[in-house]
């Protein structure tokens, strides 16, 4: 399930190279409205604020930092709820800048990207130790965070 996935690119991506897989997207509904009817994934109209549907694996791409920490605790914990409840239990999947584990090349890569968010969103970039708390109040254990996307993390959740 790709929360917030948008026109469903990712998932779209992601079940084509694995045909196995079955692939969702939530949205928000004027976003599944001009969804393409095509595309190889469900598309479900929701907000993630209020309900997440049950899935193996959650997306969250470029999602939390438009989020203040409060509201990336509430949706981290809904994302714990649902994949508690599946047998074995899923995985959160984040991909996010984790401020300070980029090269210098990277870190300027990311004061660009910086400057566009502090004009469009209130949300933030975070470091490992705040990211840590965030994980933590919502509920998670144990996580995984490797800096292999450029700027960008790819972060792993277990409950």
């Amino acid at each position: 399930m790709d929360v917030g996935g948008g026109d469903g690119t990712m998932a779209a991506a992601i079940a084509k190279a694995f045909p196995q897989i079955r692939c969702s997207v939530l949205e928000l509904p004027h976003v599944v409205d001009a969804a393409p009817a095509d595309c190889g994934v469900q598309f479900i109209a929701g907000d993630m604020m209020e309900f997440i549907p049950p899935a193996d694996v959650l997306l969250l791409k470029w999602i939390l930092h438009n989020w203040s920490d409060e509201d990336c605790v509430r949706i981290l914990k809904r994302c714990k709820e649902v994949v508690s409840t599946r047998e074995p239990k899923g995985k959160v999947v984040i991909i996010e800048v984790v401020v300070g584990s980029q090269s210098k090349q990277m870190l300027e890569a990311q004061f660009v990207s910086d400057l566009c968010m502090m004009l469009l969103t209130t949300g933030e970039e975070r470091d490992r130790d705040k990211w840590q708390r965030i994980f933590q109040d919502a509920g998670f254990t144990q996580y995984k965070i490797s800096p292999v996307l450029g700027f960008r993390s790819l972060i792993e959740l277990y409950p």
